[in-house]
């Protein structure tokens, strides 16, 4: 039997027996959700000058990370064990250059109206972006880093707004 770990609050995804189960929300009401979560992905000045120039073995290396975050958000209560599917309605992806990483900051902000929220389909929306894009460009570059992957803000729900107040490394 799995122990459960000792907290003040109750744990919502063990049953009775200690057993993972997914929380049941079909008593909640639907209400306006929207997570914005952030990734960075640092690499080399040669390999940042030769996607900024279109000079990627693979082609368009942001364009394919682009809309492969935007298919894994809508993917990811099949990734994540006990992530609830959700009707999408918006799922954005933008990856910004940054000549002072090098590499490129990567946001996604993803809003639905259901009865949880979405933190988790933008976080998996940053994080296959940028696995992405180091598939792109890893024959020009195999030590690209992935960074800082982490939630911005949430609106909605029961556990109310979240605005994330240290900065991003």
């Amino acid at each position: 039997m799995m122990q459960q770990p000792k907290t003040t609050q109750p744990l919502t995804h063990l049953d009775s027996q200690g057993q993972a189960q997914m929380v049941d929300v079909s008593t909640k009401v639907p209400t306006r959700r929207q997570a914005v979560a952030a990734a960075q992905v640092r690499m080399s000045t040669a390999t940042f000058d030769a996607i900024e120039n279109g000079n990627a073995p693979k082609g368009d290396v942001l364009g394919t990370a682009r809309v492969a975050g935007i298919m894994a958000a809508k993917q990811t209560s099949q990734l994540i064990p006990l992530c609830h599917p959700l009707p999408l309605h918006k799922v954005e992806v933008q990856i910004t250059p940054d000549s002072q990483l090098p590499g490129y900051q990567i946001q996604a902000t993803v809003t639905t109206k259901a009865e949880t929220g979405v933190e988790m389909e933008a976080l998996t929306a940053v994080s296959i972006t940028a696995l992405t894009l180091y598939d792109m460009a890893k024959a020009l570059e195999k030590s690209i880093q992935i960074e800082s992957i982490c939630l911005l803000s949430k609106t909605g729900g029961k556990s109310g707004d979240y605005l994330r107040q240290e900065e991003v490394i």
